[in-house]
C-alpha cells in the first residue's frame, strides 16, 4: 500500500517546547525568566541613584537641623571628652568625684592621715605667721615636712607615730641629720610652749626650708 508522503513545516519555537525539567539532561538549573524590567543593569542604577539622593538628603536635613553654629557643638562635644579623659587619668576611678587639689584645713587638729597628702599646710602657715604666732608656725612646718617626706614614699605617715619612729625610716638618707634637729626644734618650741620671737622664728625656720629643698 502506498502512503502518501508528508510536507513537514520547520517549526522555528520549537526550543520552546523542550525547555522544561522533562528535558533537562545536563543537571542543570533552570532559571524562569526574570519579569520584565526588574533585573536590567539599568533598574538597579537606578535603584542605587535613589539610595544615595536618600542619604544625601538625610545629610542636609541633619546640617540644616544644627544651623549655622552647628560647628560649635562639635568643638563642645570635643571639649567635654578631653576634659572627662583628663579627669580619669588624674583622679583615677575611686576618686572621679573627688578633688586632689590642696584642701582647705581649719586646724592642725583636722590634720590625719588620710588627708594630709591634700591639706594646705602652705595656707596655715601664711595664716599663723600673719596673726604673729609663730610657735603655732613652727607646727604646721613640721607637718609640711612628713607630708613632703610621706609624699616622695620616705616615710610613712600615720595619727600615733613618734618623731624617733620617723627618724628611724630615714636614718640613711642624707637629710636625716637635720630632720633630727628640726624634730628638737619642734618638741621644744611646742611641746615646751617655748615662746618664739620674729628672730627666733626666722632662724627656725630657715632650718626647716633647708630640709624641704633637700627632700626629693
Amino acid at each position: 500500500m502506498h502512503v502518501p508522503e508528508q510536507i513537514r513545516a520547520f517549526d522555528e519555537n520549537f526550543k520552546s517546547r523542550y525547555s522544561s525539567n522533562k528535558y533537562n539532561y545536563e543537571g542543570k538549573k533552570v532559571v524562569s525568566k526574570t519579569p520584565s524590567g526588574s533585573g536590567d543593569y539599568a533598574d538597579y542604577k537606578g535603584d542605587k541613584e535613589k539610595l544615595k539622593q536618600k542619604e544625601k538628603n538625610n545629610n542636609e536635613r541633619i546640617s540644616i537641623d544644627l544651623g549655622p553654629l552647628g560647628w560649635l557643638f562639635y568643638i563642645l562635644i570635643g571639649l567635654a571628652v578631653v576634659y572627662l579623659v583628663y579627669i580619669l587619668l588624674n583622679e583615677g576611678g575611686s576618686g572621679l568625684f573627688s578633688s586632689k587639689r590642696n584642701k582647705s584645713i581649719a586646724s592642725y587638729d583636722d590634720i590625719t592621715a588620710e588627708n594630709i597628702e591634700h591639706a594646705d599646710i602652705h595656707a596655715l602657715i601664711h595664716n599663723a605667721e600673719k596673726d604673729n604666732n609663730y610657735r603655732l608656725a613652727i607646727r604646721y612646718y613640721y607637718l609640711l615636712v612628713l607630708k613632703t617626706l610621706s609624699l616622695k614614699n620616705h616615710i610613712k605617715f600615720e595619727d600615733d607615730k613618734t618623731n624617733s619612729e620617723y627618724l628611724n625610716e630615714i636614718r640613711e638618707k642624707p637629710f636625716s641629720k637635720r630632720f633630727e634637729y628640726i624634730s628638737y626644734l619642734y618638741n621644744y618650741i611646742w611641746y615646751g610652749k617655748f615662746v618664739v620671737n620674729i628672730d627666733q622664728y626666722t632662724k627656725a625656720k630657715s632650718n626647716f626650708v633647708t630640709l624641704l629643698n633637700q627632700v626629693k
